[in-house]
């Protein structure tokens, strides 16, 4: 299991429901509190596949603490958009790394389709978001997931 991270709850609200940062961080501070007052600290399996039913992309990612994109840095590439473009990418790759490693059987099926989703939508976004070099870059980054290469980011 992943401790818990409302960082990660707020990129995914402004990457996939196109909210400002503010609100995302508001709605993620709430999420939180739920979840410690529930007892959780952890993200189960068993969550990751309800989510994945629901047609949810998971992100495992933490390239933003690696590269140094933490604090004022984060905020303000979220707050221009920057950041939220690798998000997308890394989570993509963290999630297939995550359907390789873990799912077994209707969540891989489920998370491979996701993932195809997710791709159509990168694509429909090149060159206005994501660059052609982007997209290549993280195509060539799936098929090494596949082959069993690990710790893919942007």
């Amino acid at each position: 299991m992943l401790p818990w991270d409302k960082a990660r709850v707020a990129e995914a609200l402004e990457l996939d429901c196109k909210l400002d940062a503010d609100t995302a961080h508001k709605i993620a501070k709430s999420v939180e509190e739920r979840v410690f007052a529930s007892g959780l600290t952890r993200i189960s399996t068993t969550l990751i596949r309800e989510l994945v039913d629901m047609g949810h992309i998971v992100s495992f990612c933490t390239a933003g603490y690696r590269c140094g994109r933490t604090g004022k840095k984060i905020m303000d590439a979220l707050s221009s958009g920057q950041e939220g473009c690798f998000c997308k990418l890394n989570a993509v790759l963290t999630f297939q790394e995550w359907l390789e490693d873990f799912a077994t059987g209707d969540t891989k099926e489920k998370g491979s389709k996701i993932i195809d989703k997710e791709m159509e939508e990168i694509r429909a976004r090149v060159p206005a978001d994501f660059s052609k070099a982007q997209l290549e870059h993280l195509e060539k980054g799936l098929l090494r997931i596949r082959a069993g290469e690990r710790d893919l980011y942007f």
